[in-house]
């Protein structure tokens, strides 16, 4: 009996003093924190604030691109704006709909082939109703312009994200 409670306190012992030794350390790892940028008003009382989420700033340098490909005039560029920025909200929309139904958790079978569709003709419909409006504001040339100019940003960002992840590893 006593060879045993000396074995277990030898144990104990050396659990004691080797835990202080051997602790385990919290290891530094550095923090990525995301600070906003601001910029300086420039109207006296505008409010200082953030500029921009990154994918706030993916569609800036698209509009940038895009802009830049239909030289569009003063007068263009204030109504189609606001006019471009609808249409590709409501063309993301229907994408995030049409990609929550072709998830995995999305019921299989002919629900989901029939919403599949449906998406699809309604993006179709998106694009027609909003053809119609650019051309109120736009000749048939720019449109095209904008389209194509839409198809290489998109294909170049395509390229780019794939080129990263070769590089990174992925």
């Amino acid at each position: 009996m006593i060879k045993l409670v000396k074995h277990v306190l030898g144990i104990l012992f050396i659990l004691a003093f080797s835990f202080d030794s051997f602790s385990q350390q919290p290891i530094p790892v550095p923090l990525r924190r995301y600070r906003p940028v601001y910029v300086q008003p420039r109207q006296p009382g505008a409010r200082i604030g953030p500029v921009a989420t990154p994918g706030r700033r993916l569609e800036s340098v698209k509009e940038s691109y895009i802009g830049r490909q239909l030289n569009l005039t003063p007068q263009q560029s204030r109504l189609f704006w606001p006019l471009y920025r609808q249409y590709i909200q409501d063309m993301t929309a229907v994408r995030i709909l049409r990609r929550q139904n072709n998830s995995p958790n999305a019921p299989n079978g002919s629900v989901q082939l029939q919403k599949d569709l449906e998406y699809e003709t309604e993006l179709v419909d998106i694009r027609k109703h909003y053809l119609d409006e650019f051309l109120r504001i736009l000749p048939p040339e720019k449109i095209s312009r904008l389209y194509k100019a839409e198809k290489e940003f998109n294909d170049e960002m395509v390229r780019q994200l794939s080129e990263r992840s070769i590089r990174a590893g992925n």
